[in-house]
């Protein structure tokens, strides 16, 4: 395998080698599921998506690992403002973003556990963390002792004296830098029997014992938002390593939506979420939007920026459909070596995408010149490495999508129809020259939100969906 991927822990560009050859393990951080999915969320889900796919695609057996993180500070604290059991707010939630993952075609994960689901593998993981000297107990509470684990800091490049938890002091710690494996039960909070007392688990600790429960003690790949990296999989890193464990080979943590230069987020109150944002695209261009900046970098959202990837995702679409009109269905082909090379180089999907783009202008170049076969099979070239991003406008999913958005076939139809009468309107002015009424009708079009482009077999059209 020639892929490279950046890892956070050693700050640099590693050959990637699975632990098993032709098997890979990876444990991404999925929601807490608190309220709405926004697009900052749901970027992760679409990144490591990406990477998924292409280690499918080179026949690798991927095993992938997605949490649900269904107890929290947040959800209890949203589910009592709103008078509600927490445990239906977190299943509302929950299904609020499987429907965000699957409107944006995110591939199902082979196991999605919540934390709920795992108390007694937590319980587990704190007694051998107290057995081996990492851990104590104090007033119902369990802490990780930060000092008994050297390599702490490691991940983030955080100097153990400059550490803060976010944590509230908690007047039972030994040390501030110490963080909460076990909360002791609180009045109206949902709790758990433990040899401590009941309570409930502390955030860090359930990634380490769900992540143990499905890929073992050590794993390929963990990823995440880059937010995650301080203190929450510090704080995994110790836990489970400290626990015997080698935890997982490689880090992978993917930029952040922003918005004015600030992390998307609740508390900002700029949040955009996916059903609202799905009421100005497509879920196959919010998904293309998403996905078409390197992972690592940070995606400054705009509304011109969104459209602008939109207009660009419709245009590809048009480039089949007039491929496959003028030279017959488009079968899924090969991938070329510079797609391959571009996201073998640390997933680069904007390399890929210019990749893309230049197929695609052969395949125009060649239709253009009576090369019928050749535009077909650059174009199933095309499918395949959008099949890639998950993004391949011919795949069914998105041609379902596609009909439901735009309405019934037979209402397409009739448009189409309606559509083409004033084409050859307008095919038939600029014969006569009455250059008036072709500009005209264009601008009518236009005006409709549907766009016009000549090619040399005759005017083609593309709805905008900004319209």
């Amino acid at each position: 395998m020639t892929l490279r991927l950046f890892d956070t822990a050693t700050r640099t560009q590693r050959d990637f080698a699975p632990l098993v050859d032709g098997q890979v393990s990876i444990y991404l951080c999925g929601a807490t599921v608190q309220g709405e999915p926004h697009i900052g969320h749901v970027r992760s889900g679409v990144a490591f998506d990406v990477l998924r796919r292409w280690l499918l695609a080179q026949g690798q057996d991927v095993r992938f690992v997605r949490n649900v993180t269904d107890i929290d500070d947040k959800i209890l604290a949203k589910a009592a403002d709103a008078g509600r059991p927490w445990w239906e707010w977190a299943a509302t939630y929950e299904r609020a973003f499987d429907r965000a993952y699957d409107k944006l075609g995110v591939l199902p994960p082979s196991v999605e556990p919540r934390a709920t689901g795992h108390i007694t593998q937590m319980i587990e993981l704190i007694e051998v963390l107290i057995d081996r000297g990492h851990a104590y107990a104090a007033g119902g509470d369990v802490y990780f002792d930060v000092r008994s684990f050297p390599e702490y800091g490691a991940l983030s490049g955080h100097r153990i004296d400059d550490v803060h938890q976010g944590e509230g002091l908690g007047e039972q710690k030994r040390d501030q830098r110490d963080f909460t494996l076990w909360k002791a039960a609180k009045p109206g909070e949902p709790s758990w029997p433990t040899p401590w007392g009941p309570g409930r688990p502390g955030w860090h600790l359930e990634c380490s014992a769900m992540a143990a429960a499905y890929l073992g003690p050590e794993f390929d790949i963990h990823c995440g938002g880059m937010d995650l990296v301080f203190p929450h999989h510090e704080n995994e890193i110790a836990q489970s390593r400290s626990a015997g464990g080698g935890f997982a080979q490689y880090w992978l943590h993917n930029g952040w939506v922003t918005l004015g230069g600030e992390k998307m987020s609740k508390s900002l109150g700029n949040t955009l979420s996916i059903p609202a944002m799905l009421e100005r695209v497509r879920p196959q261009e919010l998904r293309y939007y998403l996905g078409s900046a390197h992972y690592r970098s940070m995606l400054e959202y705009s509304e011109h920026a969104i459209q602008e990837a939109a207009a660009t995702y419709r245009r590809i679409e048009a480039f089949l459909d007039r491929v496959a009109r003028r030279a017959g269905e488009i079968p899924v082909g090969e991938w070329t070596e510079a797609f391959a090379a571009a996201l073998d180089d640390d997933l680069g999907v904007p390399a890929a995408l210019a990749e893309i783009h230049n197929v695609i202008g052969a395949a125009n170049t060649a239709l253009e010149g009576g090369q019928p076969d050749r535009a077909r099979q650059l174009a199933g070239q095309v499918r395949a490495m959008l099949a890639i991003l998950g993004a391949d406008p011919l795949a069914p999913q998105w041609r379902a999508g596609a009909a439901a958005s735009d309405g019934a076939d037979g209402a397409m139809a009739a448009l189409d129809a309606l559509v083409r009468d004033e084409l050859a309107r307008r095919q038939q002015a600029r014969a006569d020259r009455d250059w008036a009424t072709a500009d005209a009708i264009r601008d009518r079009l236009a005006a409709l939100g549907i766009d016009i482009t000549d090619t040399p077999d005759g005017p083609e059209w593309a709805l905008r969906n900004d319209h």
